[in-house]
């Protein structure tokens, strides 16, 4: 029987949160604190960060599920919109500005 892994309990990320999150990965990443394709000392400098920014204190693991999710969530993003033209982007609805056409689509 596999033992269960300890974590904290589950989060919840607000838009804000996640856009915060994104900047402090991407300062670590700046900083060159992801040399390859996996953080070294950035998880820590990460952690820090969003604790002292958000008062939310996440441990590496719930930090680590955000950042996998968010990065299938770029690959679907970026293989949505791979060689197409024509499209835009709405800032108030956050959403892929297209035709009914190219959504019908895109969604068979």
């Amino acid at each position: 029987m596999r033992k269960q892994r300890e974590c904290g309990p589950p989060v919840t990320w607000d838009f804000d949160s996640t856009l915060l999150y994104c900047d402090i990965c991407v300062g670590e990443i700046e900083l060159d604190n992801r040399p390859t394709t996996h953080f070294n000392e950035g998880w820590t400098n990460i952690m820090k960060k969003f604790h002292s920014r958000t008062g939310r204190s996440y441990d590496l693991t719930q930090l680590k599920n955000k950042w996998n999710q968010l990065k299938k969530d770029w690959k679907l993003w970026k293989d949505l919109l791979c060689g197409e033209t024509g499209l835009g982007w709405n800032p108030i609805k956050r959403i892929i500005d297209a035709s009914n056409e190219w959504w019908n689509d895109k969604l068979q």
